[in-house]
């Protein structure tokens, strides 16, 4: 066990370390990963298979993340477009 969290460990220290040349999307699908990584290896341990756990909750993770990232430029945009329809109606 103290070898896994040592491994969860340092995928993230890893992840979040190099974030600051990434993009927004790249942030949150990696960030994503990471956090499923963890989840995964948290309930793969308890069902008996740690690595499938971790990569189910991996690429579950990274899909919520990139999704995640999708809804919050979707916001951004809406923002936008409705502070310049704003600024054309003063």
């Amino acid at each position: 066990m103290k070898k896994l969290s040592f491994i969860i460990f340092l995928m993230i220290s890893l992840v979040l370390g190099g974030c600051a040349e990434m993009s927004d999307t790249t942030k949150r699908t990696a960030g994503g990963a990471a956090i499923g990584t963890a989840a995964g290896a948290a309930v793969g341990a308890m069902a008996g298979d740690t690595p499938m756990g971790m990569a189910v909750g991996a690429a579950a993770g990274a899909a919520g993340g990139y999704l995640y990232d999708r809804h919050k430029k979707s916001e951004e945009k809406a923002y936008q477009e409705g502070y310049e329809a704003g600024q054309k109606n003063k």
